[in-house]
């Protein structure tokens, strides 16, 4: 069962990875300069929109039914893209894709609950196969792109999804559990209670900032950021309004789960800006091309296997708190360890760097995601791990304004140092709040079925 569930999982870590080492190739085709930086933000906020609704949509009509509806989308709009005439619609294509793989975490995480607690069965290697399956993704995405770019040019990258939801949804239809029989009117009912208002209220907030902070590189367009607070201000009155909110803010008084989405938003605005910063500078300034740079990232995809590994170990037994204090500290000594390369160093010196930023996102990730399903109530799991993905995706985007600020279209050595104290500074105060955590006893709860 737990197969299929994982399986469907990658998409989206790895159609938000593979783009890093695609950039370079889209700008000069489409002749297109700060625009590309569209390509992640546009996924980054379709899913944090879809995440939530896909999981109320699983925890309402099943999310066998969810999932499979999400890996359609993904193959149609990966179709379309490598046809795509200008850049504007390639990012309508990857909006539509982030849409469809937004579905699938919330899914697996409800799929892997209802089958646990009917089964009254260990959950802790299901999720850990769920987050093995996510971050090694997102770690290897850089080198599968680099040799699909390398094959087939940048189109290579969403070729490649054709097949994988093929393969997903043969093995959902085959092997994941089946989803609780629903009256027929439960579509109709669910859709209604959606919060459409919501959603777009949401959408045009993460959307003004967005706009706001890519412009801070050139000339601040302030309005931008009047306007983002205003649609955030009432995105927060619409969700304490609505009868069935789409950001349910009532989750967020849970203060474990509250904190843990505050803590997510920060960890992947560092990881992400280590994702898409440094493959972009090993294209234009260490000049290895996407397939060099995909190779010189598989360290990094290797030791996330062996790290996540690991933290699974240290969970079972101690909790995430430890797991968070080791993800912070390793991750901070990483963006510093950004501030040494240059345009002349040896490849062996990149590859080391790799092995040790490698080591972070395993162990972060999987404290998170156990606290998240630790402090979330049984019956809104599916929302709880959509808002979970949410807060990621807010963060990657949050990354992409960063590095839009930092490097700018063109990446040099500056750039690239200046990342990595960001990225250090961000990491310092994770780390912070990680060892006030141990101190006050708190994170040491064993993961589930420990």
């Amino acid at each position: 069962m737990v197969g299929p569930i994982a399986f469907g999982t990658i998409l989206q870590p790895l159609n938000s990875s593979m783009i890093a080492v695609a950039l370079v190739g889209i700008q000069a085709h489409f002749g297109a300069g700060p625009a590309t930086a569209w390509l992640v933000s546009g996924l980054y906020l379709a899913t944090a929109v879809a995440a939530p609704a896909a999981g109320r949509l699983a925890d309402t009509l099943g999310p066998r039914k969810v999932s499979l509806a999400g890996l359609v989308l993904v193959a149609l709009a990966s179709l379309a893209a490598p046809f795509a005439p200008s850049v504007g619609v390639l990012v309508a294509c990857r909006v539509v894709i982030g849409i469809g793989t937004a579905a699938q975490y919330p899914c697996g995480l409800a799929m892997v609950r209802r089958a646990a607690d009917r089964m009254r069965a260990d959950s802790h290697n299901a999720l850990a196969a769920l987050t093995v399956c996510s971050q090694v993704m997102v770690a290897l995405g850089p080198t599968l792109g680099g040799v699909l770019v390398g094959g087939f040019g940048w189109s290579g990258i969403f070729w490649a999804n054709v097949p994988l939801t093929v393969i997903g949804a043969v093995a959902i239809l085959l092997w994941a559990p089946t989803d609780p029989v629903r009256e027929g009117r439960a579509l109709r009912r669910t859709v209604t209670q959606l919060d459409i208002p919501g959603m777009l209220l949401f959408v045009a907030a993460m959307g003004l900032l967005m706009y706001w902070l890519l412009s801070l590189a050139r000339t601040p367009h302030w309005w931008a950021l009047g306007g983002a607070v205003a649609a955030g201000l009432c995105t927060v009155w619409r969700s304490l309004r609505a009868p069935v909110p789409f950001l349910d803010l009532r989750l967020l008084s849970n203060r474990a789960l509250s904190f843990t989405y505050v803590r997510t938003i920060a960890t992947y605005t560092a990881y992400y800006g280590i994702f898409y910063g440094l493959p972009q500078w090993l294209e234009e300034s260490r000049d290895l091309g996407a397939s060099g740079a995909g190779l010189v990232m598989l360290p990094l995809a290797l030791m996330g296997i062996v790290s996540t590994l690991t933290a699974t170990r240290v969970q079972k037994r101690r909790g995430p708190g430890p797991l968070l204090l080791i993800g912070s500290v390793v991750l901070a000594a990483g963006g510093l360890l950004l501030t040494l390369p240059t345009g002349s160093s040896p490849v062996w010196l990149l590859v080391l760097l790799c092995l040790v930023l490698g080591i972070p996102n395993g162990y972060n990730s999987m404290a998170n995601q156990n606290a998240v399903y630790q402090a979330a109530p049984a019956a809104q799991a599916g929302a709880a791990g959509g808002l979970y993905r949410t807060a990621q995706y807010v963060g990657a985007n949050l990354a992409s304004a960063m590095l839009a600020l930092l490097i700018g279209s063109h990446s040099t050595d500056g750039g690239l140092h200046r990342t990595g104290l960001a990225i250090a500074a961000i990491s310092g105060c994770l780390a912070v709040a990680a060892l006030g955590g141990l101190r006050r006893g708190r994170g040491l709860t064993p993961g589930p079925g420990a």
